[in-house]
């Protein structure tokens, strides 16, 4: 284990004073699920029921290759009363045709959200409106971005998915994230 806040079980969010009405929501890796020999055994280890947990939403992260394997994971999540969110990872080095393929296959999952990562903080504006058109061929549904900062354009690309209908904006405290890491909290709300 990397400690409460790497992997918070139930057991350390009820230590939290979280406000009653605020939603919880917690990313996993898709990588931690598709090794195991039964994904839906793990999802039971590790998650209760919708109905006895202080969580409301699932987000996987998961590679491009990773989507197919994480199906069944994703039923069992919302068949327990989970809102499910698929974080598509390192998405700027995927071809339009594979991210069409990808969300199809995510949409006949019934995720409720669609997150895009620029996990190498590679995208410009012009590239993440055709992210966004992409995803947008084959999903009606709530789309998200998770912009990292290494070229300084996190926040005009988080700007740019806002002007293309993507309502779901990752942001963080200063920016605080892996390598130069992610949009501004305080710039986002500015």
């Amino acid at each position: 284990s990397k400690g409460p806040t790497a992997y918070s079980e139930e057991s350390f969010l009820k230590t939290l004073k979280i406000p009653k009405k605020l939603k919880i929501g917690i990313m996993i890796n898709a990588a931690d699920f598709v090794s195991k020999k039964n994904i839906i055994d793990l999802a039971k280890n590790n998650f209760k029921l919708k109905k006895k947990s202080l969580i409301s939403l699932v987000r996987i992260a998961c590679h491009h290759n990773e989507v197919k394997e994480i199906v069944p994971l994703i039923s069992w999540l919302k068949k327990s009363g989970y809102k499910v969110g698929v974080n598509i990872i390192q998405i700027p080095e995927l071809k339009p045709n594979q991210i069409k393929q990808i969300v199809s296959i995510i949409k006949n999952a019934k995720a409720d959200v669609i997150y895009f990562a620029d996990s190498l903080g590679s995208l410009n504006p012009l590239e993440t409106k055709k992210i966004i058109k992409n995803i947008k061929y084959n999903w009606k549904g709530s789309i998200g971005i998770h912009a990292h900062d290494n070229m300084g354009k996190a926040l005009e690309n988080s700007i740019e998915a806002i002007n293309n209908s993507v309502n779901w904006i990752d942001c963080t405290v200063t920016g605080m994230g892996r390598g130069p890491g992610n949009t501004q909290t305080e710039y986002l709300l500015l």
